[in-house]
Parts: C-alpha cells; sequence; structure tokens
C-alpha cells in the first residue's frame, strides 16, 4: 500500500486510507493508497493530495463521488485520523430514461450465477396470500456496447465496431448492500411496496446470462410495476458497483457518475 505526505512542510495530524475502484486503480495500479494531511483536511483535500500523487487520476474530478466510512459524502466533508475514504467513479447502469410474516427484503451480491428461475424463487420467498401482483426484471449481458465512463470515451471509440464478449462487475459490498437498502426504503415510502428483492452479479457474466434480477410484490399491480421500475434505475444509478465491457482487444469501463441519493433523481 502506497504512502504519501500532503507535504513535507505541512504537520501532520490526520492520516486515512482511500480506497480505488475501476479505472481509476487501473490507472494508479494500486487498490489502496494512505495519505498524510493536516489536521481540519476534508475530502476534497484527500482527492487533491491524491491527484497530486497520481496526476493521471484527475481528468477523472469532474465525474467522481466519494464516500466516507461506507456512507457517501461531500467534498467538504471533514476527515479524522483513521478514516477510510473511498473514490466513486461512474457506476454501471447508464441514467434512467425516466423523468425520473414471511421475508420482506431480498438484498444480495452473488458472485454464484443464476439463471431466470430466480424471479419466481424471489416472488416465492416474499409474496404473501394477500399479494395480488408479482412483477420483476432480470437484466441481462447483451453483445452491443454501453455508454462509457467519462474518460473512457477514447479507448471506447477504439474498440467501436467490436461486439462486447463479457461483462465484468466489481462491487464496494458493504457500501453497495447498505445502498439497495436505501433504496429498498425509498421504495416502501414512495410505493408502499415493502417486499422487495434486488440481486446482483460480481464477477464476470458471459454474454446472455443474467446481471441483475429486481423483484417487487404487492396487493396491486400499479405499485408493483412502478416499485420494480424504481429499484433497477436506482440501483444503477447510485450503487457502487463498476462494470467493465470485455472483448477479445481489451476492455472499457462503462457508466455514469453515482447519485448519492434520491433528492438528485428529478
Amino acid at each position: 500500500m502506497a504512502r504519501l505526505s500532503a507535504g513535507a512542510a505541512t504537520a501532520v495530524s490526520v492520516r486515512v486510507r482511500v480506497r480505488l475502484f475501476a479505472v481509476q486503480r487501473e490507472l494508479a495500479g494500486t487498490r489502496e493508497v494512505a495519505l498524510d494531511l493536516p489536521d481540519g483536511a476534508d475530502v476534497e483535500a484527500a482527492w487533491s493530495a491524491l491527484a497530486a500523487r497520481f496526476p493521471v487520476l484527475a481528468p477523472g474530478r469532474p465525474s467522481m463521488r466519494f464516500a466516507r466510512n461506507g456512507e457517501y459524502a461531500d467534498p467538504g466533508t471533514a476527515l479524522v485520523d483513521g478514516d477510510e475514504v473511498a473514490m466513486i467513479p461512474p457506476v454501471s447502469g447508464g441514467a434512467p430514461d425516466r423523468d425520473t410474516p414471511g421475508r420482506s427484503r431480498i438484498l444480495e451480491i452473488r458472485e454464484a450465477p443464476f439463471s431466470t428461475t430466480i424471479l419466481a424463487e424471489l416472488a416465492d420467498e416474499l409474496a404473501l396470500p394477500e399479494d395480488g401482483a408479482v412483477v420483476g426484471f432480470l437484466g441481462r449481458t447483451r453483445s452491443t456496447p454501453g455508454t462509457p465512463a467519462p474518460g473512457q470515451e477514447a479507448e471506447a471509440a477504439r474498440h467501436a465496431g467490436r461486439t462486447v464478449d463479457a461483462l465484468e462487475y466489481e462491487a464496494l459490498e458493504p457500501m453497495a448492500l447498505a445502498t439497495l437498502g436505501t433504496i429498498a426504503d425509498e421504495i416502501a415510502t414512495r410505493f408502499g411496496v415493502e417486499r422487495v428483492a434486488i440481486v446482483h452479479r460480481v464477477g464476470e457474466v458471459p454474454l446472455g446470462e443474467a446481471s441483475i434480477a429486481v423483484v417487487a410484490v404487492s396487493p396491486h399491480r400499479d405499485a408493483a410495476f412502478e416499485a420494480a421500475r424504481y429499484g433497477i434505475d436506482e440501483t444503477q444509478a447510485s450503487a457502487p458497483i463498476w462494470e467493465r465491457q470485455k472483448s477479445a482487444e481489451g476492455h472499457v469501463w462503462i457508466g455514469h457518475q453515482a447519485r448519492t441519493g434520491p433528492e438528485d433523481a428529478a
């Protein structure tokens, strides 16, 4: 793990651990960096020190989000000794194209494959006798490329006209699960749907295999439809899960700037 100082002439009193993911991890060549920062430093100061050490990361700042100790944080959030700062590059999904007594929730990040039967399995676990509607969504890998993440446009152009062979997903798992929990809370508040499942794959997913499953069950169909749509849109918009399109010639990271909460969804 690399270690650097914010400046030899500056008194150091805050030491934080910075975690890098997806395209940033590749560009920097490391997953973690220890930063020594002056007292009163904030998240933006951590980013500045990181970019000074790895200038190749600097162009990615406009599309960055940040997390402190597993929760999304503003750039001005103050840091204390021992904090963990996650630099969140563009997440896997495209921006949503809308205007924006059993188990009640199943929220999982899975490495093992699952098939189309997962929708029925999740519905059987969630549904109660009073539920008259089950709506499921299954996302599959496809051969056509998605929108490149900011900073990946040139690499995407180099792969233009080539088909995708597989997708690979990477996640900041504890934070991703917490985000899925927040989405489930929002679904309950907005649509009155308490029983929902969101299951996302990590690792390599070959073409045609399922990468995400969302199921919502409710007494009424309108609420179930709205809940399932919201579940997939918000997962792709805000969960710290990254997607890499792989082909024989290389790979391209795809996605968009992570949304830190539903208040940005309008």
